[in-house]
């Protein structure tokens, strides 16, 4: 299986589905796959992350290993522990 497109819970995803940042307000293109996803499970939230997908500009690395990517809301969850 690639991960060009596959189906998730929020539809679909993968490097070659073009959407714009889910932060609010945020009009960046970018694609769904696993470089713009907060969390660590592809359109569906998990104790780590909501599942979508954000811009560089708001992924957070947590710092933990291997390397998690959060989005803001996310981040001030797991900060606050």
């Amino acid at each position: 299986m690639g991960y060009a497109i596959y189906d998730t819970l929020l539809g679909d995803a993968g490097y070659a589905v073009e959407d714009t940042c889910h932060q609010d307000g945020c009009p960046e293109m970018i694609d769904r796959g696993l470089a713009y996803l907060c969390g660590d499970q592809p359109g569906r939230p998990s104790g780590c992350g909501c599942g979508r997908w954000f811009c560089g500009a708001h992924l957070y690395g947590l710092g933990s290993v291997p390397i998690v990517q959060l989005c803001p809301a996310c981040r001030e969850v797991a900060e606050r522990g």
